[in-house]
């Protein structure tokens, strides 16, 4: 179908690398734990958005410069790294509400949180790397078009991913919602979450050196 081979193989091993915890998956989750569902899902479309990105550079073979400069997968690496521990301090740093109020923290315009969610993924170079690696496996040599059946599993790969960081968004967002009701719970919440980006960040930058 579209020029490509073993297409059932592609979506199951898709789904599995979708469920297996990752840089955006715990940003999704610190983001509906602490902020709610909306935020989650607003996280979700950066995301995704990101990953259409990667696709189109993978497939129009931008990717393969940052595979093949080890100086420009640093580079990314660390500004992807000093963005998440950004987001962490920022996290940090917000200003609890009182008690008997909703328990969300300073509200965010949904730009940002979409921005940040798009930001999250674009300056991981793992994502740009794993699309370049792992789709022309799947692609038909005698395929018409490569770059068409390239942006098709893109396109597949993304909807799976799509519909499992929703449901990641929603359920995380639903356990918290009564934790969030209550100012204290909801600070150490939003704190834990800080502290997870600004973990994830130092991780991802010691692997780039």
């Amino acid at each position: 179908m579209f020029g490509t081979v073993h297409l059932g193989v592609f979506v199951a091993s898709g789904l599995l690398l979708n469920v297996t915890p990752g840089q955006d998956t715990f940003y999704i989750i610190g983001r509906s734990v602490s902020q709610g569902r909306r935020a989650g899902v607003l996280s979700v479309a950066g995301i995704v958005t990101g990953c259409a990105v990667h696709t189109c550079a993978a497939a129009l073979g931008l990717s393969a410069i940052l595979a093949a400069s080890a100086r420009a997968f640093t580079v990314v690496k660390l500004a992807g790294a000093a963005y998440l521990v950004y987001l962490g301090i920022r996290m940090l740093m917000s200003r609890a509400v009182v008690p008997g109020s909703s328990g969300h923290m300073t509200p965010e315009s949904d730009w940002r949180i979409y921005r940040d969610g798009l930001f999250c993924n674009l300056l991981n170079p793992k994502t740009a790397l794993f699309f370049l690696a792992f789709l022309p496996q799947f692609i038909s040599p005698t395929s018409a078009s490569r770059i068409g059946s390239f942006l098709f599993l893109g396109a597949v790969f993304i909807f799976n991913g799509t519909l499992w960081c929703l449901v990641l968004a929603w359920a995380a967002a639903g356990m918290s919602r009564r934790l969030r009701e209550n100012s204290w719970s909801f600070t150490l919440i939003n704190r834990a979450a800080g502290t997870m980006f600004i973990i994830l960040g130092a991780v991802l930058a010691a692997a780039a050196e």
